[in-house]
């Protein structure tokens, strides 16, 4: 009986890591970007900058995808998070975020990162901490 119940508690113990384990597996992360480059900085602003870097859990880039938002004269911000959302990224990087764009990650469950600096420093940095 004891076994049966140190078993079924370190089942349970266990399952929490398993799930997140699964969850950095499939992470991806969108750096918002100034320019298409592998040298491109990271963009002043999330909703409003050109391009996304979207790397995956161990920092190789899968792709830049053009922002449709960057030019947008109001609700850049939480069309840009839902761009996002829906191209299933995990942790968006930016120097700043407008409280609208925040408003719709925090609603989506979503995580930002601010950071000044290149592209790829801000990957690592991201990696380091996750």
């Amino acid at each position: 009986m004891k076994k049966m119940i140190l078993i079924s508690l370190a089942i349970l113990l266990l399952c929490p890591v398993m799930v997140n384990a699964a969850e950095l597996e499939n992470m991806k992360i969108a750096v918002a970007a100034d320019s298409k480059t592998a040298k491109a900085s990271v963009s002043d602003m999330a909703a409003r900058c050109p391009y996304y870097h979207i790397f995956d859990n161990k920092g190789e880039l899968i792709e830049v995808i053009d922002n449709p938002y960057r030019d947008r004269s109001g609700g850049a911000g939480p069309l840009a998070a839902n761009f996002l959302v829906q191209r299933d990224i995990d942790i968006i990087v930016a120097e700043s975020f407008g409280s609208k764009m925040l408003d719709a990650l925090k609603n989506s469950g979503k995580t930002h990162f601010e950071f000044k600096g290149s592209v790829n420093d801000a990957v690592k940095k991201v990696l380091k901490q996750n």
